[in-house]
């Protein structure tokens, strides 16, 4: 026979678990989506790509104001976006960079898209789809730049961002349509593809856009192609250097610098940036 107590045990048990839920149902009301962006899917190179654009906190409360963009390759969601879009937003929290649109490039194949043709036979060998980097800069130019900027409120800055090829990509770009961006930051940019060309070619007359760019442990040809770079610019042209050779590894470049870069390109003029670390540093600028 169960004992009257065990029995009203077990109602008094059963009655307090059922208040813990009602009152848990109360306290946890139903979670809601946290959106951040949207995506638009468009066609590039004979394949859908995903376009994600991130706005700023108040874009949809201040509806007169018009905002830089920051047009980050590599920026899928599986990509760089989120890392990207977090930093520039912490930069916007200290007041280190100005807030912007986040416009995030998709990439597939990334030699494909970001790299000219080379060669070297090894890298074309290694990277045989490799060399369509004036396509996909066309795509940009004639695509993705008119849709942002007919959708959104933009006020005429445009800063392209790229890491790796993505940093070979932007180098070329500021190099060879040096128009189609007001400021180019090229991290860690992959200057050995076909035998440190780019860093070759003679950049002719006329004043460029701003070009922030910064060297890991690389080394090798990496590193040469960025001196021989460094050396061709003219004494008017506005560029930063960071010189990160003994601090960072190329795989710790792109989080570690993006928010110099956008310092440097976006800057708020703020000045109490030094006191708590936030240091543009430029071993060698110009302009």
């Amino acid at each position: 026979m169960t004992h009257p107590r065990t029995d009203w045990t077990r109602a008094a048990l059963a009655a307090l678990a059922l208040t813990a839920a009602a009152v848990g149902q109360a306290q946890s009301p139903e979670p809601q989506p946290l959106t951040i962006g949207e995506t638009v899917t468009l066609d590039a190179l004979g394949e859908a790509r995903e376009v994600n654009i991130v706005l700023p906190l108040g874009y949809g409360e201040e509806p007169d104001k018009r905002w830089p963009v920051v047009y980050l390759l590599d920026g899928g969601e599986a990509q760089d976006l989120f890392m990207g879009a977090g930093l520039q937003r912490w930069n916007t929290i200290w007041g280190r960079s100005k807030d912007a649109i986040i416009v995030g490039i998709a990439t597939r194949n990334r030699q494909r898209e970001l790299l000219p043709p080379t060669a070297d036979e090894a890298e074309a060998k290694r990277y045989p789809t490799a060399g369509q980097s004036a396509a996909f800069r066309a795509w940009i130019a004639d695509i993705v730049k008119p849709m942002v900027e007919a959708r959104f409120r933009t006020d005429g800055t445009s800063v392209l961002v790229g890491e790796s090829a993505a940093g070979h990509f932007v180098v070329e770009t500021w190099a060879t349509a040096p128009a189609m961006f007001t400021g180019y930051a090229a991290i860690s940019p992959s200057l050995q593809w076909d035998f440190e060309a780019l860093s070759r070619k003679p950049l002719g007359e006329g004043k460029r856009p701003p070009l922030y760019l910064s060297l890991a442990d690389e080394g090798g040809a990496t590193e040469t192609g960025m001196m021989r770079l460094l050396s061709s610019l003219p004494p008017s042209q506005p560029y930063c250097f960071s010189d990160r050779r003994t601090e960072l590894r190329h795989a710790t470049s792109l989080h570690g610098l993006l928010p110099e870069a956008l310092q440097y390109l976006l800057p708020t003029g703020a000045d109490y940036l030094e006191e708590y670390g936030m240091v543009l540093r430029c071993e060698k600028r110009g302009g």
